[in-house]
């Protein structure tokens, strides 16, 4: 149970980004803490960045990249996930490049919890169903 991340990541629950020219500029400091340099704006995607930037501050696997399907090739493969780890969908379509990637919080009448960024523009906890539900993976710390 990955429970370092979690409370890294709900520590910005409600973190929202800012709609128009201006950035919120939390969310641009993770950028800029984990060395994404040509993240320019809040408005961009930003699940992945999220996800990058807890398992920075907690030691954890990174995927390195803003793309939410990035993280299908980072930590191990689950059938059995839990709080905490990561969880992938697919947005537009099943074999496109776009998706979203959180943490599982949990199961519950068929749908999978996630506490994410960029879930309505903010840190939060949404519920997806399973049918784009792409994978769930358990990340390792990194060795020190």
């Amino acid at each position: 149970m990955n429970i370092q991340m979690v409370q890294v990541v709900l520590d910005q629950y409600g973190l929202r980004e800012v709609a128009g020219e201006a950035d919120n500029p939390g969310i641009m400091e993770m950028a800029k803490e984990c060395g994404f340099t040509h993240y320019k704006h809040d408005e961009i995607a930003w699940c992945s960045l999220l996800m990058n930037w807890a398992a920075f501050k907690t030691g954890y696997q990174r995927s390195n990249s803003l793309a939410a399907r990035s993280w299908l090739g980072i930590g191990e493969p689950t059938e059995t996930p839990q709080m905490g780890d990561i969880v992938v969908f697919w947005r537009i379509s099943p074999d496109g490049p776009y998706g979203h990637v959180g943490l599982y919080i949990g199961t519950r009448n068929g749908l999978i919890y996630v506490l994410a960024g960029n879930q309505g523009n903010e840190v939060s906890i949404v519920g997806f169903t399973t049918e784009k539900l792409l994978g769930y993976r358990r990340l390792s710390l990194l060795a020190a």
